[in-house]
């Protein structure tokens, strides 16, 4: 069991991240807030401390998971090493993954925060990539919603539901990447 603290970061933290384990385990509709505080340590009543709702604390999940991308995707060169860290990052969230996607479909909340956390992404892209400026807002977010999308269905294993091979769907996904964000020749 995770030591218990008094400082409300440490208590915040313990939260969240015992809330991604147990929304990784279990989904969202399948955990409350009350297996969230024990599994970090803390009372019931220390989670309505710092998080409104389950929701809230799901959203506070997601942005350390697009921070963590964001880390990963900027320690890596190439789009081949590019499209395995993200498989791989993919691969290790897949039931909140899956909760993530389910989530923006019927609660409007969580729709905006990923619309608010795509725009922060094209926005990222055009400053580091700069050959973007050009390409107009509607194509740059098709290609990330495309990238996004095949990125799941090689973390979900799609790609061998069809016949083919993790290396092949790994390819793919880098092509895309190229293709997308690449610099223009």
């Amino acid at each position: 069991m995770p030591k218990v603290t008094r400082n409300p970061e440490e208590t915040r933290d313990a939260l969240i991240a015992a809330a991604r384990r147990e929304f990784e385990e279990a989904g969202f509709e399948a955990t409350h807030s009350n297996k969230i505080a024990a599994r970090a340590g803390y009372a019931p009543q220390t989670f309505y401390r710092h998080f409104a709702d389950k929701r809230a604390i799901f959203l506070a999940v997601y942005q350390e998971w697009i921070s963590e991308e964001a880390a990963v995707l900027d320690s890596v060169r190439g789009a081949e090493d590019a499209a395995a860290a993200i498989i791989r990052h993919h691969k290790k969230s897949l039931i909140f993954r899956r909760a993530l996607r389910a989530l923006s479909l019927t609660d409007a909340g969580m729709r905006d925060a990923r619309a608010q956390s795509r725009r922060a992404q094209l926005a990222s892209l055009r400053m580091r990539l700069p050959h973007l400026a050009r390409v107009p807002e509607a194509e740059l977010a098709a290609r990330l919603l495309q990238i996004e999308r095949v990125a799941d269905a090689c973390a979900e294993g799609e790609f061998a539901d069809l016949g083919l091979s993790a290396r092949e769907a790994e390819a793919q996904l880098a092509r895309l990447l190229s293709a997308a964000f690449g610099k223009p020749r």
